[in-house]
């Protein structure tokens, strides 16, 4: 990208000499400028080009004086493919302030350092100036747009039609190559497609070299091909590949603007070669009345001067042209100023010009053209199918109304080479006399995925099948196009097979082929039509036998627990409501806890309805021992269920156990399960043994020779199937790639097999084969290894409210009797009490009436004895 081709080399030698020719004339310039204001363009007259742009330039100074009044001279000089010759003479003989011109930026940089060393502003209509040149030659002005966002035009035109792959056609300039095609390349990756062909063209490329590039562009894969040519180069290429009859159906070719903006100048015969091609043309708005009314003067204008000429039209590069001239002259108009100045003024230009709003960015371009016209060849002529903004995407019209569609589709119905009731598909197989090369394993671990039979010992006559053959066939049937294949068997290992595809031996591989990333260097997969994941394959031992707790098994811990809490309140409220009836209920507080918990586990096996005095406990009991009773045979048929179904368990839990006791583990020795074990799992390769057959993997994991094997999931689900006794899958999952087919990389059939492959899916076929293929394994002895679960107290809910419920309710009017019976004991206390009391009071007052009359008695006698 650094270097410069040939032709730049020479044409620095050529600028070299420029420089030493011009020194002498540059301050003689300087002092004969200030008097006349004089614009110099170098054009190529020979070329539709030149015609459009010097009848432009000339137009533009005629209307620039009548609109101003002022007076400009306009010298203009045909470079003859010397352009340098071309500028001196404007710099020795017309003492010019501005050029303009030339057309190619490789013209341009010959002529930038002689306007640089004059300090003469040189605008230039080169598309493509880079920008290192503007940096060593400050005086060099890009003076059309740049063309850059074409490009993601021509992508977003590609990724339109889902075509993954692109032919690039290109001219071998300088500008072309690294100036156009890193935007494309890059424009392109991003849309997702990939370039898969260079074809560079030297502008005087022979025919019978052309024919030879075509050539070999025709026995490939990809008929989408995007070209990027001048207009000369293009009509060579199209008349040639019409003859090569590559411009038939199934080929796209797109155009880019140096081609497609020259079309209105091709003769309605010339057509016959393009039909169907799709081309990108700058935009410039046509219905505009300045336009209209420069439409009309340049037809007739140009008519007169190139009656040789079939079409009169002005096209982009004309208005371009025309812009320059009024921006030169708005410029030196509003600033009598040379030079520096001059420059400066010019990059500040701002108005709306004929092909939009001229402005300069800060690299001195021209701002970017934002939208771009999409037309398409058919019969004499061409027609317009919409246009592509960037950042908006397709439309039918632009105006503040138009709808933006990602997807050029919606622009309407497309003629294409070949004709318009199609979409082509961008691609075809390299050679319809060789179908699609299909490798196929042959080391199978089950052939119910992928059986190659051979039928004679020479192997001419040899058969497919398998679920893997099934698949893949019923997806090519999915495919819109035919597509022819055959099948090749190959013995070896799946990296040796995937990396055959690398090597072009095959172009596909259908199978059993596991989706790992180490063979993404060789190859690429469609989507995985199998479940992805590696698992380890152990056998299982009684997992009943031996175990002390067994008899708690049949309920939960919380079914234990309930029952037991159950328990001890139903013993509380039979205590409550039997304490004085029984003597074995009355004593110390700690006997009365020991009998009540007696009471509350033996009420269910030795406490009978007769021995209780009270309604009240015998209700609480009745609702008791119905669901003691239904607790107990339903715990006595559950753990007979465990007792005489066998229950299965692995006699390995996890890969940790493995390596703790360097045991032997297996796997296919053809997959890549062994370089799994050992980088990623960390498995002892001497620990490690390679198998061919599902049954050594049987028989030694039987054996105990191993302890373990490692396989796909998919071919876990078949080995399960067939050997059902035994074996089963222990530890995770380990993330790895399904099963899926492999292509070339770049392959163009890769997204449509992707497609059609998803259908199948889709449809419910996949589902089918995988079903049959599971259901041809018969399986020696079912053993079910389900484990009886453990009853919990959901399920005896109803019956622990009843009991529950029937206790509290009985608990209830039991306290509700008793607080009423108390009452009564209270009320004849207070009556005894009150009585007590009472005679306590009449018993005082008698002894004081007969202390009181005794004492009177005596006082009496005693006055008589005086």
């Amino acid at each position: 990208m650094n270097a410069f081709p040939p032709l730049l080399s020479f044409m620095a030698i050529l600028l070299f000499v420029a420089i030493k020719t011009s020194t002498h004339g540059s301050a003689e310039i300087t002092e004969g400028s200030h008097g006349k204001r004089v614009i110099g363009a170098i054009i190529d007259s020979s070329s539709r080009i030149g015609k459009e742009q010097k009848v432009a330039l000339q137009m533009a100074v005629e209307d620039f004086y009548e609109v101003s009044n002022q007076s400009l001279l306009l010298q203009i000089e045909d470079s003859h493919g010397e352009p340098i010759r071309a500028a001196i003479d404007f710099v020795k003989s017309h003492q010019v302030q501005v050029i303009l011109g030339p057309q190619t930026w490789e013209e341009a940089l010959l002529v930038a350092n002689i306007g640089n060393k004059n300090h003469i502003p040189i605008l230039s209509f080169a598309d493509a100036t880079p920008n290192w040149a503007i940096e060593q030659w400050p005086f060099l002005v890009q003076a059309t747009p740049n063309q850059h966002l074409q490009m993601n035009a021509v992508a977003a035109i590609v990724q339109s039609w889902e075509w993954h792959q692109v032919t690039v056609i290109y001219e071998d300039t300088d500008s072309s190559t690294n100036g156009v095609m890193p935007h494309l390349t890059d424009a392109l990756t991003e849309a997702g497609v990939k370039i898969i062909h260079h074809l560079s063209l030297a502008p005087l490329t022979s025919t019978t070299s052309l024919s030879e590039q075509l050539e070999r562009l025709q026995r490939e894969q990809c008929r989408v091909f995007v070209v990027h040519l001048s207009f000369s180069s293009a009509m060579r290429l199209f008349k040639k590949v019409k003859k090569m009859k590559m411009m038939e159906k199934s080929y796209v070719w797109i155009t880019t603007n140096p081609m497609t903006s020259l079309v209105h100048s091709i003769n309605a015969s010339s057509f016959s070669s393009m039909q169907g091609i799709i081309g990108v043309k700058s935009y410039f708005p046509e219905n505009e009345p300045r336009f209209k009314d420069f439409y009309l003067k340049f037809c007739k204008r140009f008519g007169l001067k190139h009656p040789e000429e079939k079409n009169h039209e002005p096209g982009i590069f004309a208005v371009q042209a025309y812009d320059a001239i009024w921006t030169v002259c708005l410029a030196m108009i509003e600033r009598n100023e040379l030079g520096q100045e001059l420059l400066q003024t010019i990059l500040l230009s701002d108005f709306q010009g004929l092909s939009g709003r001229i402005h300069f960015g800060h690299d001195q371009k021209l701002a970017p053209g934002q939208v771009f016209q999409i037309i398409n060849m058919m019969g004499k002529s061409y027609r317009e199918l919409g246009f592509w903004s960037s950042k908006l995407g397709f439309s039918e019209t632009i105006t503040n109304n138009s709808t933006y569609k990602s997807s050029m589709e919606h622009l309407g119905q497309v003629i294409w080479p070949g004709g318009p009731m199609y979409n082509p598909r961008g691609w075809t197989t390299s050679n319809t006399a060789n179908p699609l090369r299909i490798g196929v394993p042959t080391r199978s671990l089950f052939e119910s995925y992928v059986n190659v039979v051979y039928h004679d010992l020479l192997g001419n006559n040899i058969s497919f099948g398998g679920f893997a053959i099934d698949l893949f066939e019923a997806t090519v049937k999915q495919l819109p196009f035919y597509l022819p294949y055959d099948f090749f068997p190959f013995d070896g290992t799946y990296d040796a097979l995937v990396e055959q595809v690398y090597l072009k031996k095959f172009d596909a591989v259908v199978g059993d082929v596991a989706i790992v990333a180490n063979r993404y260097k060789h190859a690429e997969f469609t989507h995985p039509y199998t479940e992805s994941g590696l698992v380890m394959i152990v056998p299982v031992q009684s997992k009943t036998c031996n175990k002390a707790s067994l008899f708690l098994k049949p309920f939960t811990k919380a079914m234990w627990v309930l029952i037991g809490a159950i328990n001890v309140y139903n013993g509380i409220v039979v205590w409550l409501i039997e304490r004085h009836h029984w003597p074995m209920l009355k004593g110390s507080a700690l006997n009365q806890m020991l009998t009540l918990l007696c009471l509350s586990f033996t009420t269910l096996f030795s406490l009978k309805g007769e021995k209780l005095h009270s309604s009240l406990s015998r209700m609480a009991m009745v609702a008791w021992l119905f669901v003691a009773l239904v607790i107990m045979q339903t715990y006595t048929a559950n753990l007979t269920s465990i007792l005489t179904v066998q229950q299965l368990e692995p006699t390995v839990d996890d890969i940790e156990t493995l390596q703790n006791s360097n045991a032997i583990v297996g796997y296919s020795s053809a997959s890549f399960v062994g370089k799994y074990l050992v980088e990623v799992l960390r498995f002892n390769p001497k620990n490690i043994k390679t198998y061919t057959s599902p049954d050594e993997y049987a028989r030694d994991l039987e054996n105990r020779e191993i302890e373990a094997v490692f396989l796909e999931v998919p071919v876990a689900k078949l080995f399960l199937a067939r050997y059902c006794k035994g074996f089963t899958v222990a530890g995770p999952v380990y993330k790895v790639g399904g099963f899926g087919f492999a292509f070339q990389k770049g392959s163009p059939l890769l997204p449509s097999i992707i497609e059609a492959l998803l259908k199948v899916l889709e449809s419910g076929k996949l589902r089918e084969l995988e079903n049959n293929m599971i259901a041809s394994q018969e399986c020696r002895e079912v053993e079910s290894d389900d484990e009886i679960p453990s009853l919990s107290p959901n399920s005896f809910l109803v019956l622990f409210i009843l009991t529950g419920s029937t206790s509290t309710i009985v608990l209830v009017i039991y306290i509700f009797h008793l607080d009423n019976s108390v009452h009564e004991h209270r009320t004849i206390w207070r009556l005894m009490l009150a009585v007590i009391r009472h005679w306590s009071h009449g018993k005082k007052w008698f002894y004081r009436r007969v202390i009181n009359g005794g004492t009177s008695n005596t006082m009496h006698y005693s006055s008589t004895q005086v």
